[in-house]
């Protein structure tokens, strides 16, 4: 296993450096981080930045650290025995191992050293979903003003490289969706679904739904797109986004015929493999192409969490896209992870440590800007849409547990234990957004119809 850079993961969890961990949380399954970390693979991860600049931006970022978590509902354990926080026995702790490593990173990169500093084993958590929670719902406030407006000045900004032009799409798509196939079976259920699945009433509270209503909760979510789409027997239909191919399967044998997109070879692999299998080869063509470059008419659109990853600048030519090739009378329906359109527009030139680990050039829209876009640029329209947010909790929640579980076959395949950190940290750094109220996701059904008088 190799990752973007061609260069291979170290198997196996070495023991863990500094301060020892209580057995309870280790017992969880969280890999340790291991004592040496390969510098060649990890090397912002390997070493916390050092020189006289880094020691003065890292004592500045932990007094500014110390100061916020001192109001925030958990408990910061260090060393030496100080606990900050507002909260009591019951309450998540984050626990420093090496204390002047965290700083050092938050100094230097901000929230990006905050991930870093988690997969280098600089802090643990007794929650770890939970933790970053605290800090999700207070991230207005966990700088102050001043300090953020001049942010701009000294975060990292994407690199060129990374901006979703037609000639980077490819790469970015490449250096999350072909990580392995092997790699998402692991914690993703027989659907092969990697999107928010929608829970049916009759499965009870969604803080404790389990891993046998998942599929069917990924089915019904696909359903439902398919019908606010009017897919059926003989739809055209577009799918932008393949995934491993679940929703052509679904569309297939509701009668319609499925033209899907991918730029990602390892899901056109198994998608076609798959397909094959349910005896729909003649129904479903899974194309490695770029959305931008579809052809023809098409009686309906669905695009499953794919917007995503086209980057602010592009939404114009995304639904530009999707308004050319809708036939008369069509109708589309996409499903989106949003973000409050005030936080969309501050953040929408940052760089993160979610661009530089997991999804490059990724940006999430707000349903503001979503329709604003569509108005100012196609004819298109949005005419309904539902918010399912808690529902993704639940389905990160039992993608980690299963993460978890399946950590000794996740390393068998190459995967070592900072990757796993990083796995981790990235599911429940999710998770916390929608947990907090954050992050929102939205079936969104869009079509041509002229506004009622």
């Amino acid at each position: 296993m190799t990752d973007d850079n061609g260069t291979a993961f170290a198997g196996g969890n070495a023991g863990k450096a500094g301060r020892d961990v209580p057995a309870a949380w280790t017992s969880t399954g969280v890999p340790a981080a291991p004592a040496t970390i390969d510098v060649d693979v990890w090397p912002e991860v390997a070493r916390p930045p050092s020189g006289a600049k880094a020691a003065v931006a890292g004592k500045a970022a932990g007094l500014l650290f110390k100061g916020a978590v001192k109001r925030l509902p958990l408990r910061v354990e260090y060393p030496d025995g100080t606990v900050l926080g507002t909260g009591g026995p019951d309450a998540p702790v984050m626990m420093m191992v090496r204390p002047e490593a965290f700083e050092a990173r938050i100094g230097d990169n901000g929230l990006i050293g905050l991930g870093e500093s988690f997969m280098a084993g600089d802090w643990e958590a007794s929650d770890l979903a939970a933790v970053l929670e605290v800090f999700a719902a207070s991230v207005d406030t966990l700088i102050p003003m001043p300090l953020q407006k001049l942010r701009a000045l000294y975060l990292p900004r994407t690199p060129r490289q990374e901006r979703n032009a037609e000639q980077n799409t490819r790469s970015n798509i490449s250096r999350h969706y072909d990580l392995s196939n092997d790699l998402f079976s692991n914690f993703l259920d027989a659907t092969m679904s990697y999107s928010s699945a929608l829970f049916p009433l009759g499965a009870g509270r969604l803080e404790s739904v389990g891993w046998q209503e998942l599929a069917g909760a990924q089915q019904a979510k696909i359903d439902r797109l398919l019908d606010k789409a009017g897919v059926g027997k003989g739809t055209r239909l577009l799918e932008i986004g393949t995934g491993w191919g679940e929703l052509a399967l679904r569309a297939a044998a509701r009668g319609a015929t499925v033209y899907s997109v991918t730029l990602s070879s390892e899901q056109q692999a198994l998608a076609q493999e798959r397909i094959a299998a349910a005896g729909y080869a003649d129904r479903v063509t899974v194309a490695l192409q770029d959305y931008r470059a579809v052809e023809g008419e098409y009686d309906a659109v669905v695009s499953v969490e794919m917007i995503e990853a086209v980057g602010y600048e592009y939404w114009p030519i995304y639904f530009q896209t999707i308004d050319r090739v809708l036939a008369p009378g069509g109708k589309v329906a996409i499903q989106a992870i949003t973000m409050p359109h005030g936080r969309m527009l501050a953040t929408r030139n940052a760089y993160t440590w979610v661009h530089k680990y997991i999804f490059p050039g990724g940006f999430l829209p707000s349903v503001r800007a979503i329709e604003g876009v569509t108005q100012q640029h196609t004819t298109l329209r949005v005419r309904e849409r539902m918010g399912m947010g808690d529902h993704y909790a639940a389905t990160l929640r039992l993608w980690e547990e299963r993460f978890l579980e399946r950590s000794r076959e996740v390393g068998e395949l190459g995967f070592d234990a900072v990757f796993q950190r990083m796995w981790l940290f990235y599911l429940c750094y999710s998770r916390a957004g929608f947990q907090s109220g954050y992050l929102d996701v939205q079936q969104i059904v869009l079509d041509r119809r002229e506004a009622q008088l």
